[in-house]
């Protein structure tokens, strides 16, 4: 098996990244970053179950409890103090999620009545719709390894207190939309745009999560608005980030009809439908050539693993036909789909090369480079293998 074949790597990377963010040992003013700490805590897991050693157990535990500790928090240089939520101390660690969490940027957020800058955004700190669904994921996955509905309930907490906060709408009586960008206090948008795939990456997430534990609180409110907000979108990018994204939502609709939740199989359809125009587009213009300095490694492992997310929903619904009334399409497009599998395995194989994770652009996006390529190597239990 790859995982076996690269499981060395993968210590390596995990070991590097636990060292060199205050996790493991633990430091005094920890580097937490949402969206990369969401595949880590999925990778300790995955080392867990490849090695059965508790230590990765411990540290993917850690780990959730860190984010939460220092992302459920205002940052040390805000005059504001305590948990986002505004919840007593004590309160505030037994709902950790219940205000949101920061991104972990290294600039303020925008104060009220600054303009906006585009380019410094990305740098400024605020609460991103897309990163806290993936950290969603991340409880959903530990909550199913441990047993523990600790996790279960800060993610469905998380999960409402996002669908009543990041509702607004693009301008004066337009529609509502989910602003991608809130900030800190969840109190006004920093960007009054919604994400392609933001609803629909929340709708698959809440789902899963509705389905897991005692399933409370109820999410059914919130799926319901989701679902309209999905309801005749284009899904097509050939951005690669984005055609990763999109073929695990696919993946995630699968797994969800297996599981026996109705009225999916049209958008499970239009997924893969949409993402195939998208991946010929991609391998036509595609960056692949480039030398490491002048490649964007995170965006392309985001691919690499969407496509193996793809075999896997391959698998499933040979596995599970009984569930898929449009079997025979289905895999019709996703043979379509997986034709571009050599692109993801050409990915792999360059940034295993460990001349190219020594470069300027590898070590300006390290830690998101490092996690991505841990999860790709080996990606188990963060596709819910």
């Amino acid at each position: 098996m790859a995982a076996d074949l690269h499981l060395e790597t993968i210590r390596g990377i995990m070991a590097d990244f636990a060292a060199g963010t205050g996790l493991d040992p633990a430091g005094l003013q920890p580097q937490r970053y949402l969206w990369t700490d969401a595949f880590a805590v999925a990778n300790f897991l995955e080392l867990y179950r490849l090695t059965g050693a508790e230590v990765y157990l411990e540290l993917a535990r850690r780990l959730v409890d860190q984010v939460h500790q220092v992302l459920g928090r205002h940052r040390p240089d805000d005059s504001r103090l305590g948990w986002l939520s505004g919840l007593p101390e004590e309160e505030g660690k037994r709902h950790p999620t219940a205000g949101g969490l920061r991104i972990g940027k290294p600039l303020p957020e925008r104060a009220p009545g600054d303009p906006p800058d585009p380019q410094l955004e990305w740098e400024r700190d605020g609460q991103y719709y897309h990163y806290l669904v993936k950290w969603l994921l991340a409880l959903l996955l530990i909550g199913r390894v441990t047993g523990e509905p600790r996790y279960l309930d800060w993610g469905r907490e998380l999960a409402r207190t996002m669908h009543a906060r990041f509702l607004c709408t693009a301008y004066t009586g337009g529609p509502t939309i989910i602003c991608w960008k809130m900030s800190i206090d969840l109190s006004r948008p920093q960007v009054n745009s919604m994400g392609q795939h933001d609803a629909l990456d929340g709708l698959l997430t809440f789902l899963a999560l509705q389905m897991e534990g005692t399933g409370m609180p109820d999410l059914s409110g919130e799926i319901k608005g989701l679902t309209a907000l999905c309801r005749a979108r284009q899904w097509s990018t050939d951005d690669p980030l984005g055609l990763g994204s999109l073929l695990h939502d696919a993946l995630q609709a699968g797994q969800l009809i297996a599981r026996g939740v109705a009225g999916l199989d049209d958008l499970l359809s239009a997924l893969l439908a949409q993402a195939r125009p998208g991946l010929a587009a991609y391998a036509r213009r595609s960056d692949l050539h480039l030398p490491a300095d002048y490649r964007l490694a995170f965006r392309e492992l985001g691919l690499s693993l969407g496509l193996r997310a793809a075999t896997r929903l391959q698998d499933l619904i040979v596995r599970e036909k009984e569930h898929f009334q449009a079997g025979a399409r289905l895999r019709e497009l996703l043979e379509l789909i997986l034709e571009y599998l050599p692109l993801g395995e050409a990915v792999e194989h360059f940034w295993l090369d460990p001349a190219h994770r020594v470069t300027p652009g590898w070590q300006e996006h390290l830690r998101i480079n490092q996690v991505m390529l841990a999860t790709s190597l080996s990606p188990d239990t963060f596709l819910g293998g």
